[in-house]
């Protein structure tokens, strides 16, 4: 594995992005650099830089706005962003779009906050290791929950909650 990265990285960044790998028994939970939020690009060169054997996705939480989960493999990167409306006023956001061939929403920037948000992507990114299409389609409709919260759902249903957790309390 990859260096790990230092909170202290991230003293200045609105948001994370963090490495998930599945091995055979158990998951890991690790900051990637701060950079990863600034590029898919980034993102993905991070991920595959990790060369795991098991299962690994990216989470990228940026500033408890959206996420885009970033899941590179042997055939591309697969993508999910959380809410597409972002790409109205946010770089990332716009680049995950462009790398699913989705135009950016043609929403007033005055209007976004009475829009509902809507996820792009592939759903079925996480359905091998348990969280089904149908599933994480549920849970990112839930106008309840933020981003931040809809991770941490999707953290525990996956059973890696206390990694992130403890990766999370370092960084606050």
């Amino acid at each position: 594995m990859a260096a790990q990265t230092s909170p202290e990285k991230y003293d200045d960044t609105d948001g994370y992005a963090v490495a998930v790998v599945r091995d055979e028994t158990s998951w890991s939970v690790s900051l990637l650099d701060p950079g990863a939020l600034r590029t898919i690009g980034n993102a993905e060169q991070e991920l595959k830089g990790l060369r795991a054997a098991g299962a690994l996705f990216g989470l990228l939480n940026v500033d408890d706005e959206y996420f885009v989960i970033v899941r590179p493999g042997p055939s591309g990167t697969r993508l999910l962003l959380s809410d597409a409306t972002a790409a109205v006023f946010d770089d990332l956001a716009e680049q995950a779009l462009d790398r699913l061939n989705v135009e950016v929403p043609d929403i007033d920037p005055d209007e976004i906050e009475d829009t509902d948000p809507w996820p792009e992507g592939d759903l079925a990114i996480l359905a091998d290791l348990g969280l089904g299409e149908q599933e994480l389609g549920v849970l990112l409709a839930d106008p309840d929950l933020y981003p931040d919260e809809q991770l941490q759902v999707i953290a525990e249903r996956l059973r890696f909650d206390g990694e992130l957790g403890a990766i999370l309390d370092a960084l606050n």
